[in-house]
């Protein structure tokens, strides 16, 4: 009796100095994050509820070393997506899987870095990313026309395909505006091959961006980003 007793007088205190602990983390590791309303339990052992700018809420552990915000879980000693870390190395391809023959290649400089790229020709961010690329040194681009956005996509990509310098014709119609001119009978089955890989892989937006250590990003991200991941790809 003494010893349950002992323990239903220490349970608050206990519940205080958890809190404790989880704001003062939070405050240290997370300073954007807003002044903290409340933690309470959850009903899950272990998680507590952090409540802050009156209904937002996101969840921790009990010394705030990680929190569920978003639907990701996240470290806060480091301040790393773990989910999102954890959805990369899901979707990475590896650089040995890509069949080049498929893709238009653009050397840039010494060309001794490689990278890929998933693009539509009528795909506005796809455009503004090949302007982007344009400044990056010592790169090989390899291009893989993805036609998603409809017949003109399709019909642009084989005129591209099919020009006596596909890169050159790339190019000129992605940063110039160039319309490309119409293809005569030719053998585009690249195409559909590359269609049939990002559906494969889930590849359903362009731009699409691959490295050699097999990273992969969505989107027109921009050059300097560009940089840093083909030299982290070229040390691993």
């Amino acid at each position: 009796m003494a010893l349950a007793l002992l323990a239903v007088l220490a349970s608050p205190s206990s519940a205080w100095a958890q809190e404790a602990a989880i704001r003062k983390a939070l405050a240290e590791r997370l300073p954007k994050l807003p002044k903290i309303d409340e933690v309470t339990r959850s009903p899950i052992p272990g998680l507590w509820e952090v409540r802050y700018g009156g209904t937002e809420i996101i969840y921790s552990d009990d010394k705030g070393d990680f929190i569920i915000a978003n639907g990701s879980l996240i470290d806060t000693k480091t301040r790393t997506d773990l989910t999102q870390a954890r959805v990369e190395k899901l979707m990475a391809i590896e650089w040995d899987q890509l069949p080049l023959k498929d893709a238009i290649a653009i050397k840039q400089g010494n060309g001794s870095r490689k990278m890929a790229v998933f693009a539509d020709p009528n795909c506005g961010f796809c455009k503004r990313f090949e302007r982007d690329l344009m400044s990056v040194k010592d790169v090989t681009i390899y291009t893989f026309l993805l036609p998603i956005l409809g017949p003109d996509s399709t019909a642009k990509s084989r005129d591209i395909t099919c020009a006596k310098d596909p890169g050159a014709t790339w190019r000129a119609w992605m940063v110039d505006g160039v319309v490309p001119p119409k293809a005569g009978r030719c053998d585009a089955g690249e195409l559909d091959r590359n269609l049939a890989f990002g559906e494969k892989h889930r590849i359903n937006g362009t731009p699409a961006v691959l490295f050699m250590d097999g990273t992969r990003r969505p989107g027109a991200i921009s050059a300097d980003a560009v940089e840093r991941l083909l030299t982290a790809a070229a040390k691993k």
